[in-house]
C-alpha cells in the first residue's frame, strides 16, 4: 500500500515549526526533507527515521521496521505526540549530514 497524500501533508504540515519542509515521491512512498536534509521516510503511512545514538534514548520504547526490503532498520516514528516528533527531527536534522550535491 502507497503512502496517501493526505497523510503526507499532515505529516509536512506538523514540522513546518522547524523550518522548510518539502517531500518527494520516490517509487510510490515519499522522504520528506527538512531545511534540505533528508529527514523522513514514509512508507505505507508509517514514518520511519535513521537509528542513530543521538535520539536512541528518546525512541527507546518506539517499535522498529524497515520502510521497504533491504533497507537497514529503522525507528516507527508516532506523531500522536508532535512535541516528541519534532524534538527526534530537530536532533537528527542536527546529526545528518546535508545531501552531497551531484556533479554534473
Amino acid at each position: 500500500m502507497a503512502c496517501s497524500v493526505d497523510f503526507i501533508e499532515d505529516i509536512c504540515k506538523k514540522l513546518l515549526p522547524l523550518g522548510d519542509v518539502r517531500s518527494r515521491k520516490m517509487m510510490g512512498d515519499y522522504v520528506i526533507y527538512v531545511n534540505e536534509k533528508c529527514v523522513i521516510t514514509v512508507c505505507d503511512n508509517l514514518v520511519y527515521v535513521k537509528k542513530l545514538p543521538c535520539v536512541a534514548e528518546m525512541m527507546a520504547d518506539a517499535e522498529c521496521g524497515s520502510p521497504y526490503p533491504g533497507a537497514k532498520e529503522a525507528y516507527i516514528l508516532d506523531f500522536s505526540d508532535t512535541r516528541k516528533a519534532l524534538k527526534v527531527i530537530e536532533t537528527l536534522w542536527d546529526a545528518l549530514p546535508y545531501p552531497k550535491s551531484k556533479k554534473k
